[in-house]
């Protein structure tokens, strides 16, 4: 995979991960009623969105660390019960797959990769 295609599918794999962050704690499966506080969960992600779609290799290596914590979250909540467990799966989905392309992007875009392909 190039970079450029490594960078789309990062790109769409963080807003989706961010929209359903937000969407599973303000609407869908909160742990309170009405919404609770672990909406704010989006907002390191959202750290990351800009220098993501700019293609900087160095959001990418610390956003790899980053996701980590949403796949271990998803991988938890995966056993509560109802919408909740879906929606964890699907997280933990998006998680994985999102470090992945990260993980890849970020070797792909390495100087040193770049200098041996460009001479």
């Amino acid at each position: 995979m190039n970079a450029r295609s490594l960078n789309l599918a990062s790109s769409v794999l963080l807003v989706a991960l961010i929209a359903l962050c937000v969407m599973w704690e303000a609407w869908l499966a909160p742990l309170r009623p009405g919404g609770s506080w672990m909406i704010l969960k989006a907002l390191p992600l959202m750290g990351a969105l800009f220098g993501v779609l700019k293609g900087r290799r160095y959001t990418y290596q610390w956003l790899t660390m980053l996701v980590l914590l949403y796949l271990v979250e998803g991988v938890v909540r995966a056993t509560d019960p109802g919408l909740a467990g879906v929606l964890a799966i699907i997280e933990a989905v998006l998680a994985g797959l999102l470090f992945a392309c990260a993980v890849l992007y970020a070797r792909v875009a390495a100087p040193s990769r770049q200098a041996r392909e460009n001479p």
